[in-house]
Formats: C-alpha cells, sequence, structure tokens
C-alpha cells in the first residue's frame, strides 16, 4: 500500500487528477485497447471532476477511449433522480468530457431482475479483462462503494442494505431527510474491487480518521472494508492532513 499524505482536500483532488490523467496518457488507449477507469460519486471525488474537466479542456487528456464502470448506485430511485448515481455522473463529470456515451457503464437500480443486472455488470467488467484503475472514497465507518461493515471481502456486485449511519451521511443529498435516503443500493463487491489493476481511495476531513488508521494501522477486518487495501499489491491512499492522527 501506498499512502500520499497531502496539505489540503484541494491538493488531494489535484494529484488524483493528474494521476488519471498520466495513467490514461501513459496507456495510449484506442478503440480496440481502451483504458477502463473504475469511478465513485459522493462530496468526496467532485473536484477531482472538476480537476479532470478542466485538464480535458486544456487538451491535456482525452476520454474518447475510456470505458468507465460506477461503484454503486441506489435501488427504486429514477435514473433522471436528480440524485441517483446516473444523475449525479452525467451532471458532474460525463456531459463535460469527450466520452461515448456507449463506453458509459452505471448499475441499473430499477432493473426487473436485480440478481441478474449484478451478474451482468460483473460480466460487462470481466469482458474488458479487468479495471486498470478504480478510484473511490470512503465512508466515515470505512466502508468502499456500499460494501458496508461485516461485507465479505470475497463479495461481488450485488444488491445491499444500507446501514442508518450511512443513510444519516447521505441524508445531506437529500434536504436532509433520511426518509428519502433509499434503503438500499446495488454495489461491486470487495472482490470486485480487488480484482482491479490498481485502487486509489481518496480520504479527506476530519470524520475519516478512524477509517484512515484501520486502513494503515490496523489489521485485514471485514468490519472495517478499507482494511482490504492492504490485500492488493497497488493500492494507493491519498489524504488530507485533516485525517491524520496525533
Amino acid at each position: 500500500m501506498r499512502l500520499i499524505p497531502l496539505d489540503t482536500a484541494a491538493g488531494v483532488a489535484l494529484w488524483a487528477a493528474r494521476y488519471i490523467t498520466q495513467r490514461i496518457n501513459a496507456f495510449q488507449p484506442n478503440a480496440e485497447r481502451p483504458f477502463v477507469l473504475g469511478l465513485p460519486t459522493g462530496g468526496t471525488p467532485l473536484q477531482t471532476y472538476k480537476a479532470l474537466i478542466e485538464m480535458h479542456q486544456r487538451g491535456e487528456v482525452s476520454f474518447k477511449h475510456v470505458v468507465t464502470f460506477n461503484m454503486d448506485e441506489y435501488v427504486g430511485l429514477a435514473r433522471k433522480h436528480p440524485e441517483s448515481y446516473y444523475s449525479f455522473m452525467h451532471r458532474n463529470f460525463f456531459d463535460h468530457i469527450d466520452i461515448p456515451e456507449e463506453n458509459i457503464n452505471l448499475l441499473d437500480g430499477n432493473a426487473p431482475d436485480i440478481e441478474e443486472e449484478c451478474r451482468r455488470y460483473e460480466e460487462k467488467i470481466r469482458q474488458y479483462g479487468k479495471i486498470h484503475l478504480f478510484m473511490g472514497g470512503v465512508g466515515n465507518d470505512g466502508h468502499i462503494a456500499f460494501n458496508e461493515p461485516a461485507s465479505s471481502l470475497a463479495s461481488r456486485t450485488r444488491i445491499k442494505t444500507l446501514t442508518q449511519e450511512t443513510r444519516v451521511a447521505n441524508s445531506r443529498f437529500f434536504n436532509n431527510d433520511v426518509s428519502q435516503v433509499p434503503k438500499y443500493a446495488l454495489t461491486v463487491g470487495v472482490g470486485t474491487l480487488l480484482d482491479a489493476e490498481e485502487i486509489m481511495i481518496l480520504v479527506t476531513g476530519q470524520v475519516k480518521a478512524l477509517a484512515l488508521q484501520a486502513a494503515v494501522e490496523g489489521n485485514v477486518n471485514h468490519l472495517w472494508t478499507i482494511s482490504c487495501l492492504q490485500l492488493h499489491e497497488k493500492s494507493i491512499i491519498v489524504c488530507d492532513a485533516q485525517p491524520r492522527r496525533s
């Protein structure tokens, strides 16, 4: 595991955007050999997406031959709902870059057969061989995507019941009304994440201090999903000064 401590959350976002740009450009993707990028939602990656959009506008990176897979999606929330992850990704990233629509992969939380949708997503990832770089954030309790505490470290894409802590944390996107936050979500599994060639997790804010400590100083523990990064030979944690403990 590689730890990149930086002074500010803005520094974390810029470092991550530059790293993604560097990886894409070094890969030299084309139509037959695309770069496969895993992406998160939430507040943490917003500044990274903004920086990537600016780099794209300056001609520093193209997403024409990039294929994306998002980590998760709420169950039962219409795609056009402003807080669906479909809407989030288009509003904050996809609509501002040159990625073809057919290269965008998001879970469908309204699929008629949820289990089949999860199998389809895993198979689609396998068709590309592997995800080259999976960027993610982390919850206060150490969850990555919606792999809540006690998730199996071998888990694959599936439906998960969201913890009350996660629903309360996400209620800030739903007018601070936890009753509006869906109770279920589709998420890639921990095993899906660990299959990636490289994982980069962004950790910002004092509230993530315990999660960062569990990832760096603790043992691998299914109660702290982020600790799974210790099992991956090419994992990176990029953090700001606030989460560091004295």
